[in-house]
């Protein structure tokens, strides 16, 4: 009998080499996955009740509350979407159209700016598995893959043999580092490690682009013209290179153009291409489906036929600014994860939450709906984060709704 694989959404990689063992329908042990996936695949330890004002409600009972508020709210936001299913990603992108609400995903304020560059044909792209067969040099910038996607480095780009990387990590590939710190993942790239001051990225990004193209290069820190063109001629050499683009990197970078600016260098030299480390396993999934509906990636509004974008549509600036009423949470923890001074705004509007864990956003919710933990209790899409569409099914079943059949009831009832 052949083994049953499953996909795990406890990240971006969305490994699909799973295999559980159930006891009782619940998932007892999970062989390949991380301890992120473990954790994910698990389900949450606090499970998310179906309330109204704090009290238990009947499912029924919190669909009809959560569309009403959305109806009667004069300007409502869409907010989350990085752990829901493309499904319901586009059943939320839908009932943001009927309700004339603003809609905005945790991309806003991470790695939004180069997901756009790579749509938008700014930036080149390519999948991991081209990584894992063809890529002998591999940037790590602003990222500790080790920590973060604990299976990046073993599964997709360092240490696999490939079809053209036959002899692996110890001969076919160069692993690069460069962090503010010595992470665990520098350690392991040994003296390809570069460490530079915190917001000296664009400094080094333009350094290497004056390296590619004959000048001599210079920066305000400690790291000498011969060492910024030691690592430019790394990369210059290169057959296939890949820059795997970590937080530490984007939030650097007032504007993303001196690294447009240096790809476009290295591809006039060599061969690089460019992966952003996205976190949530489907948050990619949020920014292509509002792109193919809006031309945008995040951060818009929807009045009738019209849709309005800028910052100012962001979750940030309207909480801060007090624009909206009400909010409908998906998949998400803004409490949680958004400045205290942000976050607090939320407890003076209307929040309704879908979502499979009790949070802290949902506790402090006027409706929180459960919803299945899309992986191990319900299947659908989600893209990958080197933009490639994955297909899951779920591995237990359950008496709970998945976060896509949640928004059509809702949808129904607007």
């Amino acid at each position: 009998m052949e083994n049953e694989y499953y996909v795990c959404t406890g990240c971006g990689l969305l490994c699909d080499d799973i295999e559980v063992e159930l006891e009782d329908g619940k998932v007892s042990k999970v062989n390949n996955a991380c301890l992120k996936g473990v954790a994910r695949l698990k389900e949450c330890n606090r499970p998310a009740e179906c309330r109204i004002d704090g009290a238990p409600a009947s499912l029924e009972d919190a669909i009809i509350e959560a569309a009403r508020i959305l109806k009667e709210a004069d300007s409502p936001v869409l907010f989350g979407m990085g752990n829901s299913t493309s499904q319901a990603q586009k059943n939320a992108i839908e009932v943001a159209k009927r309700t004339g609400a603003y809609f905005d995903d945790t991309s806003s304020f991470c790695q939004g700016p180069v997901v756009e560059a790579i749509l938008e044909n700014k930036i080149r792209t390519c999948t991991l598995d081209e990584v894992k067969d063809k890529a002998d040099v591999i940037v790590y910038w602003g990222a500790d893959p080790s920590n973060s996607h604990p299976r990046h480095l073993s599964k997709y780009t360092y240490f696999p043999r490939g079809k053209e990387r036959q002899r692996g990590w110890e001969e076919d590939r160069t692993a690069i580092c460069i962090d503010v710190r010595k992470s665990d993942t520098a350690t392991i790239c040994g003296d390809k490690f570069y460490q530079i001051p915190p917001q000296a990225d664009e400094e080094l990004l333009n350094a290497l682009a004056n390296g590619l193209s004959g000048k001599v290069p210079k920066v305000s820190f400690g790291m000498g013209p011969k060492k910024i063109l030691e690592l430019a001629n790394m990369l210059k050499k290169a057959e296939f290179g890949v820059i795997c683009v970590g937080l530490g990197l984007v939030y650097s970078l007032e504007e993303i153009e001196p690294l447009v600016r240096l790809m476009d260098k290295l591809n006039e030299v060599s061969n690089f291409h460019l992966i952003p480390m996205v976190g949530q396993y489907n948050m990619r999934g949020s920014n292509h489906n509002l792109h193919e509906e809006t031309g945008y990636i995040n951060r818009v509004k929807f009045t009738g036929n019209d849709v309005e974008h800028g910052a100012h549509c962001s979750v940030v600036e309207l909480l801060r600014a007090r624009t909206v009423d009400a909010a409908l949470i998906i998949g998400s923890d803004p409490m949680s994860s958004l400045p205290g001074s942000i976050a607090k705004e939320l407890l003076d509007i209307s929040v309704i939450t879908i979502d499979p864990c009790n949070t802290l956003t949902s506790r402090k919710a006027k409706v929180s709906i459960p919803a299945a933990t899309a992986g191990s209790e319900c299947g659908g899409t989600a893209v990958r984060m080197d933009g490639v569409e994955v297909e899951f099914k779920a591995m237990t079943e359950t008496d709970r709704m998945c976060d896509a059949e949640i928004l059509e009831r809702i949808m129904g009832e607007l």
